[in-house]
């Protein structure tokens, strides 16, 4: 039985977030609202495609494309969205075998492909795998480089004395430390997005990274408007009547999602990092959740002393780039001779 492509549309709604619903793979991210939400604040244009074997549906894939002047790119997930990773979805994927596992992965691979290469005309591709698919070998085959990236999770099953006794000793002392010294959580709002977004702001100034970089407030207050109370919670931690620290949770199926904070505190002998992070875990464990994701635990090197400490698990996902462009070849080459 062949494969096919289709563009999902208005009327696949239901169609779409069943499938990624049904998939332990699935995330928040690849929801419909949430990827209309990042064609609207972005420069790119949403593909979501939807492969089927015959008359069933086998994959959802978000594709967004963006063309420039010498290049016409389709990316998964776009730059700038705080999204670390997307790409596939298929629909009750652990529950095949083996085999047929790998004809899904192969066909998608394939299908897509033809798709983003014949059709849309792309010159580069970047395509960021959810952690649970770990079988990255059909797009090294079809001439991908291949890298692979990590997350944390923390798994929640075992109940609080299990997670608290797992924590290194100095992360416990330092949360009964800040407890002490009268730090408190309070849930936040949408002026606490802001004053997390403001922050953040700064930090990416102070590292000398391009302000329109994190030139996206209307992205996060539209994603707040969707989905606050829904699948996004906010956590403020103050100490002395200020706001010292603050984290947006989202949470969708069993996972609750460490998404994006306020950095650490200036304070002399104030921390509020590890007390929050302490109690998004009560939060998602009293709610039911089976894992938290750190998002971004494992590739860069300041933020993996933090996040090891509290013992998680690590998640592989895959970023896959094929770049046919020589120009950008060109251009990356340069730079880095000039670096």
């Amino acid at each position: 039985m062949s494969f096919n492509l289709q563009i999902a549309d208005e009327n696949m709604v239901d169609l779409w977030n069943n499938a990624v619903n049904s998939s332990a793979h699935g995330s928040i991210f690849h929801t419909w609202k949430w990827l209309k939400i990042v064609e609207k604040n972005t420069n790119y244009t949403l593909f979501p495609l939807i492969i089927n074997r015959g008359e069933t549906l086998v994959s959802v894939f978000p594709i967004f494309y963006r063309k420039s002047i010498f290049l016409k790119e389709a990316v998964s997930p776009p730059d700038r969205t705080f999204l670390l990773y997307l790409g596939p979805v298929i629909p009750d994927y652990e529950s095949l075998k083996q085999s047929k596992r790998e004809t899904y992965l192969l066909e998608i691979q394939r299908e897509t492909d033809n798709y983003i290469f014949s059709k849309l005309g792309c010159n580069y591709v970047r395509i960021n795998s959810s952690p649970g698919l770990k079988d990255s070998r059909p797009y090294q085959w079809a001439g991908y480089q291949v890298n692979p990236s990590y997350t944390y999770r923390l798994d929640l099953s075992n109940g609080f004395d299990s997670l608290w006794n797992q924590f290194n000793r100095p992360v416990r002392k330092m949360i009964n430390a800040m407890y002490k010294k009268g730090i408190k959580i309070k849930d936040g709002d949408k002026s606490d997005l802001k004053y997390i977004y403001e922050l953040l702001s700064i930090r990416f100034q102070d590292q000398k990274k391009k302000v329109k970089k994190l030139d996206n407030w209307n992205y996060l207050s539209d994603l707040y408007d969707e989905f606050y109370g829904k699948n996004m919670k906010i956590f403020m931690a103050e100490y002395n009547e200020n706001l010292i620290g603050g984290v947006v949770l989202l949470y969708f199926s069993n996972i609750v999602y460490f998404w994006i904070g306020v950095p650490k505190s200036d304070l002399k002998g104030i921390s509020a990092n590890e007390i929050i992070y302490w109690e998004s875990i009560k939060w998602a464990y009293n709610n039911g959740f089976l894992y938290l994701d750190q998002m971004d635990g494992g590739d860069n090197r300041r933020l993996r002393r933090f996040k090891s400490k509290f013992n998680p698990d690590l998640y592989p996902y895959h970023m896959m780039i094929k770049n046919k462009s020589t120009i950008y070849k060109s251009a990356k080459y340069l730079a880095k001779k000039m670096k």
